[in-house]
């Protein structure tokens, strides 16, 4: 298809004034997005332009009836400075399979990659210099029809923008196993990356928060007995001398860090298994003394270490990180892969061409 991006760039760059050494994560972004609306039945309108506040009707159906989703990567400078995407095709494959959930159009992934390329290219200087650093992406579609009444949209718009993060060094973590709350179940919305999915989950981890915990472990919502996930991340679990993640059953997130993780684990002579994990089994492994580590896998921090699991009043202790030599070894793999001092066996890295006229 053709698909010709219009291009409006800013004539103030706001790049100056970032400090790098020191940037709130979430709240500074970059000077431009891409921009694309979906009527009568296709895409079209691909632009870039400087970032800024959108004005949309208060019957905007996404505000009413929750169609919106979205995806959360990185774009990185390597070791010679140059800009790289990680795993484009991915997030594009991954934002369809939530579309398709959520009765919303796919987006073309062929446009996904270079809106993606071309955004980088143009905004490279916001992309952070220090290893760990990254220029967070935000692609997100959301249902723009002005009607009220329960229905799939006929309106859709999509967005990417991006702003600058530095390295997120997250503190261990205590877990509340909860047998309350359930995040997702089976032929629910768990596997998209849905907005509401992510709004339900906010009072129960207040709750935990409130009672000195950190995160939520959550269980399955028929039994309460199977891990699903760690807040907002997908989890992982040493024990023995086994690598398990809980499979992905339509409940759970499919990670792209989680699959990233796997792949180099397995691929440095790990034994990694994707299968059901029961809370009761974990409880076993602390007792008897073959629970070496647990750590959460998402885009932020990539590996987030877990201090503590409670379940049922049982606290469960784990090693500190640097005792995690399992964790430490996937987050440095994918560390190094981005940063290209080791062979990008999966084809992961994508090269961003800077384009003229940018800010440098």
């Amino acid at each position: 298809m053709e698909f010709p991006i219009k291009i409006t760039k800013t004539n103030d760059s706001r790049v100056g004034t970032v400090d790098f050494d020191n940037i709130p994560f979430g709240r500074v972004f970059s000077d431009h997005m891409f921009v694309a609306d979906y009527d009568n039945g296709e895409w079209g309108d691909f632009r870039i332009e400087p970032y800024g506040p959108m004005s949309f009707d208060p019957a905007m159906m996404a505000l009413h009836y929750g169609q919106a989703i979205f995806e959360g990567m990185k774009a990185f400078k390597n070791k010679d400075g140059a800009p790289v995407l990680y795993r484009t095709n991915n997030h594009a494959k991954r934002i369809n399979l939530s579309a398709e959930r959520m009765c919303m159009p796919a987006f073309p992934e062929d446009v996904f990659q270079v809106a993606c390329e071309t955004l980088v290219g143009i905004d490279h200087a916001w992309i952070p210099p220090k290893v760990g650093s990254a220029l967070y992406m935000r692609p997100f579609m959301f249902a723009t029809d002005e009607f009220i009444g329960v229905r799939p949209s006929s309106k859709y718009r999509f967005v990417i923008f991006t702003g600058p993060v530095g390295p997120y060094y997250a503190k261990p973590v205590n877990l509340l196993a909860s047998d309350k709350y359930a995040r997702a179940i089976e032929g629910g919305t768990g596997e998209a990356k849905a907005a509401g999915n992510y709004a339900a989950s906010l009072m129960p981890s207040r709750e935990a928060n409130e009672a000195g915990f950190d995160q939520i472990l959550w269980l399955d919502a028929k039994e309460f007995k199977y891990i699903q996930e760690v807040g907002t991340m997908n989890i992982f679990f040493v024990i023995g001398d086994k690598v398990i993640t809980p499979a992905t059953d339509g409940a759970i997130l499919k990670g792209i860090t989680r699959d990233s993780i796997i792949q180099l684990l397995r691929d440095r002579g790990y034994d990694v298994e994707e299968r059901k994990l029961s809370i009761d089994e974990v409880v076993e492994a602390s007792k008897n003394g073959t629970l070496k580590e647990v750590f959460g896998s998402g885009t932020a921090a990539v590996v987030s270490w877990v201090a503590s699991i409670t379940y049922k009043g049982y606290k469960m202790e784990l090693p500190k990180p640097e005792d995690c030599k399992i964790g430490k070894a996937a987050k440095k793999a994918i560390e190094d892969v981005r940063w290209g001092t080791i062979e990008d066996k999966f084809n992961w890295i994508e090269p961003v061409k800077v384009l003229e006229g940018t800010m440098a």
